[in-house]
């Protein structure tokens, strides 16, 4: 849109100025046919009439009003249509009065005559051009706001049907594993013991992180100074004990004396969600390598596995709703991920590189309290 405006105001600027220059070279086309005129009746020889008789006739396309000032004496390339209206031609003569500058003809020492001129049909339309090109462009900008907000909407929509997906997505494992154990103690009392009610709380907590994750999106979280390193190695390892045996982490330079603002339950959920795309990358064996440094004043985060990787062409693709190369999913994973990180947190998340099968990099940038 802001391109189009400047198209749009580059045309009109340099429209205005061969309109300028155009004009210009119309003037001394009538000057030079004005004086043409005075000389037809100054030739001495018949070849200086054929000459100044062409001049006159070379202009096919400039109108001209011949006057003494008050009446037409003659005219020429006026509508030969309209010429035949009653009232046409005076009406004509007082409109181009206003329009541009007479050009004097000495006659004789005591007679004047003016040339009157109106614009070509060539530089009216040059003139009018701008404006048409002006309505185009507004056009296309408002089409441009309209596809916009679509778009938006669009995504909105998507953002909304992946999230109540998602919700009920998270909200069935734990749900499907407590139904389980009250069928089991309707079968046989004998599991209503201390065992099974610890793996019920932990079903019951699983949902209370799941419903407290969900119930901050679109609301403004409370963040709170965290060690990040800390928080990290939280987050890892309770993804590490619901993760398969095949699924290694390793830890890489984790600086445990980094702080920074977050919510703690959001900014799990980012690192469960990244550490989830890489076991499906990765197809649930390989390893996850993470790292948490200081650099530049602000607390980087390295999440890498060694998965398929990611093409370049789709590393900016998959932060958007409902983009995803999975057969199952609704791709709003990542982008849940963006929002937390960038919305709420005021950070960054991006792909750093990826190699096929050998490395695939995210980073996130924290902004660092430890130089607060």
């Amino acid at each position: 849109m802001i391109i189009a405006v400047i198209i749009g105001l580059f045309s009109l600027l340099y429209s205005n100025n061969m309109v300028k220059k155009l004009s210009e070279e119309e003037r001394k086309k009538i000057k030079l046919w004005a004086y043409a005129q005075h000389m037809i009746t100054n030739a001495e020889t018949e070849q200086e009439l054929n000459i100044y008789l062409t001049l006159v006739e070379s202009n096919n396309t400039i109108p001209v009003i011949l006057s003494d000032g008050k009446n037409v004496i003659s005219f020429r390339n006026l509508d030969s249509n309209a010429i035949k209206r009653d009232g046409y031609i005076e009406s004509y003569f007082e409109d181009i009065k206003e329009k541009n500058e007479p050009i004097e003809v000495n006659i004789s020492q005591t007679e004047l005559q003016y040339v009157y001129y109106d614009d070509s049909s060539t530089l009216k339309q040059l003139k009018t051009y701008p404006y048409y090109q002006l309505g185009i462009v507004a056009l296309f900008i408002a089409v441009s706001y309209f596809a916009f907000s679509y778009s938006r909407k669009s995504e909105q929509n998507q953002v909304w049907v992946g999230l109540a997906k998602e919700t009920a997505h998270q909200l069935g494992t734990p749900m499907s594993s407590l139904m389980g154990w009250v069928d089991l103690m309707e079968i046989d009392k004998s599991y209503a013991n201390e065992d099974s009610f610890e793996e019920m709380r932990k079903d019951l907590d699983r949902l209370k992180v799941i419903t407290d994750r969900f119930s901050k999106i679109g609301a403004v979280p409370i963040l709170s100074e965290t060690n990040i390193g800390e928080q990290l190695t939280k987050a890892i390892q309770y993804i590490q004990t619901r993760s398969s045996e095949q699924v290694i982490y390793q830890y890489e330079n984790i600086d445990f004396n980094l702080f920074a603002d977050i919510n703690v339950p959001l900014f799990d959920w980012v690192i469960e969600n990244i550490c989830k795309n890489a076991m499906d990358a990765m197809e649930g064996t390989g390893t996850i390598t993470i790292s948490c440094f200081l650099k530049n004043k602000s607390i980087i985060i390295d999440l890498t596995d060694n998965g398929k990787g990611i093409p370049s062409g789709l590393q900016k693709r998959i932060f958007k709703p409902g983009f995803t190369t999975k057969k199952r999913g609704w791709g709003l994973g990542l982008s849940l991920v963006k929002r937390i990180i960038e919305n709420y947190h005021k950070g960054h998340i991006f792909v750093k590189e990826s190699i096929p099968y050998k490395k695939t990099t995210f980073r996130i940038i924290l902004k660092s309290k430890n130089n607060a």
